[in-house]
Formats: C-alpha cells, structure tokens, sequence
C-alpha cells in the first residue's frame, strides 16, 4: 500500500503526502476475505481501520451468534475504531466481518493519538474533551439510575413489609384485649365455684373446636353466626356478640352450644362459652401474628438474595431464584398482572455475577409490567439450548414499534413519560449481559407479545 491507494480516500483531503507517508509508516495493511472477522465486539479498540476498498458488514450478537447487520462499510474512506487514540476504556461496539474481498489501512489507537496531536493540536483538544465530557455525563447518568432503582428498592420494600407490620400490630392489640377477657371469664367461673370437673368437660369441648373448619361461603358463615347470636340471646347471655363472632368464625354450630350447656348451669354458661370464644380468638390472632411475621421474614430472605449481599461477585447461579426475588421485589407493580412461570426442569447452573443478573431481570421484567399497564400475562421462560441457558420474559403489551424495537437498547432512549424513565435500563442490560456475561439479548414484539430473550453462556463440559 504506498500514498497513491490513500490520496483518493474522503477522510485524507487534507493531509499532505508527508502526513499520509507517516501515516502509512506507523499502519499496516490488512486484506481480507469474505467471512473474515476483523475485530469483535467488546474486545478493546486497540486500533483505527480505515476502509480503502471492498466491503464489510458491522454485526452485533444475537444470542451466541452474530447475526444482526448493524450496518455496511463500503465506500472507501469509512473508518471504524481508534478509541483508544482519545480514552482507553472504549470497546469495539460491533464486530467487523468481511462481506466481499478487499482491504484496509490498520494503525495502532496509541499511534494515531501520536500522529493526530502533532498535526492537529487543538482538534485532539476538541476530541478529548468530547470523550471525557459523554463518558462523565453516561458516569453520573448510571449513578442517577442507579439511586433511583435504589430509591425504588426502598419504596417497594417499605410497601410490602407495610401491610404484614400492621397485620401484626393489630393482631397485638386484639390479642391484649383477648387476654384481658379470659381471664375475666376464668375469674368469674371462680366466682361461680365452677367444679374441676366441669372445667375439665368445657375443656374437652374446648379442644375440639380445634378440629372444626369453618365455611368458605361468607354467607353460611353469616346465617351460622345470627343462629348462634340468637341461641345465646335465648339464654340470657348478655355479650353475645363478642361470644358468637369468634366461635362462628371457627365453625362452631348450635348443637356444640347444645353440649356445653348441659355441662354448665346458666350462671357459668356465659363465662364458660366467653372463656372458649377468647381461646379461639387467641389462637387466629397468634396464627395471623404468625404468618405476618413469616411474610415480613419472606420479604427479608428475598431482598438478601435480590442484593447478594455477602455472598462473591462470581459464582454458581441458580437464576430461578434470583427472578423469583425480583418478582418479589416488585410484588406492589404485579396486581392485575396473572405472572406465568415455565422453568425447566434441568435448569442448569451458570458462572455468573447475580447482583447484576438480578439487575437485569428488574429492568426486564419492570418495562413488561409498564407495557402491559396492570392488566396481562407476564411469562418467564428457562431452558437450555444448545451451549446457553435462555430465559424468555414475556408481557402482552403493545409491543415495540419497528424503529423503537432498532434503538431500543441505546442508551438514554426511552417512550416513557419526563420523569418516568432514564432510557438506561436496556442498555444496563445489554452491558450486564453482553459485556460482563459474553451472552446476548434479543427483542421479538408484536402486538400483544413481546419476547426479551436473554441468553447466557454455560459452563464448558468437562470430559
């Protein structure tokens, strides 16, 4: 390659035949062959390719195969790379495949940052500055995003334990007041020289309620309670309705009423049934107490598997359950939302990061259930497939039009409202993924289904 293949090219007007022989004596000649692979994604743009003839395709991967054309280099005079001339932290954004025979002038970034300071001083000024200035604005960007997922975290958090909190705050105060009435009850069949052996008869009756299930229809639950307001009435029994309420509630009938009068006399038969009554209420209020607490201890175990805290950066995962956390997580978001899940049942383990896998699965499954606008299916999908593991989330939603679905993972784009999205959260999750993950993620949307497949390498078999 000498000045004579260069001086044609768009990008070279300016330069003089000197500049251009530097040029040529810091850079190589690089030919290629259709098919060929030039650079790849990800890999560190080490060096600056300027097209002087043929024709190359610019892919993306799709999956573990690069399958989708970004964009075609075929007028000489294209470059692509060289970032690491202005900022060595730059990546190759697509790889680069060779589409027809030809060729191109490769130079080393760190030569090319050498030749364009002395020749052009103040540009590389303008350049530098430009680089520094779109990576800090992407820097406080992602920290933005990241405070405000953190800020989501808390809100959904504090959501979720709030209701259990105050289940059992309240199932407290009643339990206080359940208290109080038993042994008010038990004072006054001491008053009323109940014999030990009556105590020991209610007693029995008593423990059989604990094997009585009541109605689910609410009505029969009603009708069963006015029969028992209006047998305790009959008799004489002046707090009926704190007594029936609590003993219909655990299906005690009539003729259980029946079996306990004729243990007691109509002095104790109030106090004997108002005794059994506030151990029922007891009981349900320690079992709500219970399951509230369980709930709040739930919600705990799942953000500690959300955040991965203790636990190292890499190691086998089981992404199952860090989509089970996230679902969680977003419980608040899922009302009217029916969540379908298909795991396989050989979901295999993977090597992978799950703080930033669960990042991923947020993000994913958050823009589903705003597609869907709290009315759809949300269905999650593993399996392995040839060397991946695939997790599909899908939502019936709109879908993506045709040119969102193009731009759909570039950063800051968004369809959402001011204040509703940063346009981050695709791109966090191709970075996570492609960048960290050496997997890929594709979109398939129509109306009323729209795929998100991610696909994730396994580890290689041992043999």
């Amino acid at each position: 390659m000498n000045i004579d293949d260069l001086r044609p090219l768009f990008i070279f007007d300016a330069l003089s035949d000197e500049q251009l022989a530097e040029l040529l004596a810091n850079g190589e000649e690089v030919d290629f062959e259709p098919g060929m692979e030039l650079w790849h994604e990800g890999d560190p743009a080490e060096a600056w390719w300027v097209l002087v003839q043929g024709r190359v395709e610019m892919v993306r991967r799709a999956g573990r195969e690069e399958a989708v054309v970004m964009m075609t280099m075929d007028r000489p005079g294209q470059w692509a790379g060289g970032f690491h001339a202005w900022d060595d932290q730059s990546n190759y954004l697509a790889t680069a495949r060779g589409a027809s025979s030809g060729r191109f002038l490769r130079v080393p970034s760190a030569s090319l940052g050498e030749l364009v300071r002395a020749w052009f001083p103040f540009g590389v000024h303008l350049i530098v500055g430009f680089f520094q200035t779109v990576r800090r604005m992407d820097t406080v960007s992602r920290q933005r995003e990241a405070l405000i997922a953190l800020g989501e975290l808390a809100a959904r958090l504090a959501h979720e334990i709030n209701n259990p909190a105050s289940a059992a705050a309240r199932a407290v105060d009643a339990l206080e007041d359940a208290n109080k009435e038993q042994f008010s009850s038990l004072t006054q069949l001491a008053q009323e020289s109940l014999t030990p052996e009556q105590f020991m008869e209610i007693d029995a009756l008593r423990r059989e309620v604990d094997t009585f299930s009541a109605s689910s229809d609410p009505l029969a639950l009603a009708d069963n309670e006015d029969e028992l307001l209006e047998w305790l009435d009959k008799r004489g029994i002046e707090n009926g309705w704190q007594i029936a309420p609590p003993l219909a509630a655990a299906g005690v009938d009539v003729q259980w009423c029946e079996r306990v009068a004729a243990v007691l006399d109509p002095r104790t038969l109030g106090p004997g049934l108002q005794w059994i009554a506030g151990t029922v209420s007891t009981r349900t209020l320690l079992t709500e107490m219970k399951e509230s607490t369980a709930r709040i201890s739930g919600l705990l175990d799942a953000v500690k598997s959300y955040t991965q805290v203790d636990r190292a950066t890499l190691q086998t995962v089981d992404v199952t359950e860090g989509i089970d956390s996230t679902i969680v997580i977003l419980g608040h978001k899922l009302e009217g939302i029916t969540v379908v899940r298909e795991y396989s049942t050989e979901t295999p383990l993977i090597e992978a990061n799950p703080g930033e896998l669960n990042q991923v699965w947020t993000n994913l499954i958050s823009n589903a259930l705003d597609a869907m606008d709290g009315n759809g299916t949300l269905r999650i999908a593993t399996r392995a497939e040839s060397d991946d593991l695939v997790v599909e989330i899908a939502d019936t939603g709109p879908g993506f039009a045709p040119e969102v679905q193009a731009r759909a993972f570039e950063p800051f784009f968004t369809t959402k409202d001011v204040g509703k999205g940063t346009g981050l959260g695709l791109d966090i999750a191709r970075r996570i993924v492609v960048d960290r993950h050496h997997g890929g993620i594709t979109i398939d949307s129509r109306p009323g289904a729209t795929v998100l497949s991610v696909h994730l390498p396994l580890p290689l078999r041992r043999t």
